[in-house]
């Protein structure tokens, strides 16, 4: 039976997260399913939508993909000051579905993707958990005409089987997150038919533009002087060419590039002699990368984009902010990568955090033949260059250090999100010089879930690893509140049907709820713990 209220978590403006125990269970319309959350993991990302609330990319307005009046038609989107409930990482089970569902089915337990890519908003994309409420309630709504992929027919609501603990589906989302950072496909191209810019003073050679237009065939060149890019409108171009080293002149075309563009300085020889400002926050949200090179060569850029992100052989890896919980997790998938003569660094400012990592990563990178060094910055300078540099704290001046600290093809992983908005002084000549290329990915794409959760159900990855807290629905708000602390090292696991458990750390749980401490798997959170926890703690 479908109770007609429920527990909730809502955030209804910046920084106002409200417990809300009547919160209405909706009814499934033609194309709905209503399903019931088992369990949810908290995420920065939950914090920094706290933080921005309608500035927030994810939380603005779906521009295509669905009509406005099929949007209208699902109470759970709620764009823009509309009053969301977060939570993207979860386990869920379908219990009533609308008469026009085609797709699912009722009793189906599901791993929720959450990453609707073929919604666009204004600086990214619609989500679950944003702009279409989440997870941290007992029942969610969601429409079948969002979750499922356009052209492939594939389920956002991935079936998963029962045997295996919410906790351990629930953490397959950030592990996929990470994932995503790693395998995303990197264009290395000019994009065929898009929009492409060419910006060089009168006489310039336009080396590699003729090389580069004949073989990708761009739909439309425009060709101007660099006196004549201000009128240019922003956001419009899916490659810019500038050949030149001119500090102002990037800063305006920084503003043309459009989502998923790709901004080509070719120096000829030339210096910047400046920092100059770069739209970083784009690069983890929009999807802009930036290349140059030193010569004079166009496609010399080009030649030197990596297919993916992944960890190559004999990298030297930086993760900051290695023991936060997704810090943790890019450590352990660089433990294990399989690259040979890999070392990685990681750092963070806290020492209980840092031992929480290095209990949990220290046999790994043994039995990988790793090199693993754990470093709080607090006391002790950290020095030496990078091949690989991770980050996980959304604060622009690491971009500007990482590219400090960069060796030749260094790899700069934006991973935290550092608002759409964002801009930072860069060191481009450095950049250029040493052919960095820095990325982001935001979220996740249903192959990235499908692989870890293979990885998960064939016991090659146990995602349960990251747990350091659980709760239920009256601990919700100190679980997010810790998350931004960073008082726990670890993930948090909410258990929404739990309405009146406290945020509970895993150490704590011997006086607590000892029943559930003996179900430990040696210390680490599994799915008899779990099944233990939701027995004694109702």
């Amino acid at each position: 039976m479908i109770p007609e209220k429920q527990y909730a978590v809502q955030l209804v403006g910046p920084n106002q997260l409200v417990l809300n125990p009547q919160k209405e269970v909706f009814r499934p319309g033609p194309h709905q399913i209503l399903a019931k959350v088992e369990c949810v993991g908290l995420c920065f990302s939950d914090l920094k939508l706290l933080k921005q609330f309608s500035q927030h990319a994810r939380k603005t307005q779906i521009l295509r993909g669905l009509s406005q009046e099929v949007l209208s038609q699902i109470p759970s989107y709620v764009p823009g000051e509309m009053p969301t409930v977060p939570g993207h990482e979860a386990t869920v089970r379908i219990i009533a579905v609308g008469e026009k569902v085609t797709h699912h089915r009722v009793g189906e337990r599901c791993l929720v993707q959450t990453d609707y890519r073929a919604l666009p908003t204004a600086n990214s994309n619609g989500s679950f958990g944003y702009n279409f409420e989440g997870a941290l309630q007992e029942y969610v709504l969601m429409d079948e005409r969002v979750v499922i992929e356009p052209g492939t027919g594939e389920r956002f609501l991935i079936p998963v089987p029962e045997e295996t603990s919410a906790s351990a589906i629930a953490l397959v989302e950030p592990w996929a997150c990470v994932e995503d950072s790693y395998v995303n496909p990197e264009r290395q191209t000019i994009k065929p038919g898009g929009k492409l810019l060419v910006v060089a003073v009168p006489g310039e050679a336009l080396k590699g533009v003729d090389e580069l237009t004949k073989r990708y065939k761009p739909a439309e060149v425009v060709t101007r002087e660099p006196s004549q890019t201000t009128e240019l409108p922003n956001e419009s171009f899916d490659d810019i060419i500038y050949f030149g080293a001119d500090k102002s002149i990037i800063e305006i075309l920084n503003d043309k590039i459009a989502a998923r563009g790709l901004m080509n300085i070719v120096l000829c020889g030339k210096k910047i002699a400046q920092p100059v400002s770069v739209g970083i926050g784009r690069v983890h949200y929009g999807g802009t990368r930036w290349i140059g090179t030193a010569a004079s060569s166009a496609a010399e850029s080009y030649r030197h984009i990596p297919s993916t992100g992944e960890v190559r052989e004999g990298e030297q890896i930086l993760v900051i902010g290695a023991a936060g919980p997704m810090g943790q997790m890019h450590v352990i998938r660089s433990i294990c990568s399989g690259a040979k003569n890999v070392s990685v660094v990681g750092t963070d400012m806290d020492d209980a955090r840092i031992d929480a990592l290095r209990r949990k990563a220290d046999a790994l990178a043994k039995a990988n033949g790793v090199e693993l060094r754990l470093v709080n910055t607090n006391r002790e300078k950290l020095a030496g260059k990078f091949s690989y540099i991770a980050l996980m704290a959304p604060i622009g001046a690491l971009v500007a250090s990482a590219v400090r600290d960069s060796t030749d093809r260094c790899l700069i992983n934006i991973f935290a999100g550092i608002p759409a908005p964002t801009k930072q002084d860069i060191d481009l000549d450095t950049y250029i010089a040493n052919r960095c290329y820095m990325f982001g990915t935001s979220g996740s794409v249903i192959r990235d879930m499908k692989i870890v959760l293979s990885k998960v159900i064939d016991r090659k990855l146990d995602t349960n690893i990251s747990v350091d807290a659980v709760s239920g629905m009256a601990g919700a708000a100190d679980g997010i509140a810790a998350v931004e602390n960073r008082t726990l090292a670890g993930k948090i696991l909410v258990y929404p049907m739990l309405h009146h458990l406290p945020l509970t750390p895993l150490s704590e749980l011997p006086t607590k709820f000892p029943t559930v401490a003996a179900k430990l798997d040696n210390g680490k959170w599994c799915g008899a713990a779990e099944e233990e926890l939701l027995k004694v703690a109702k």
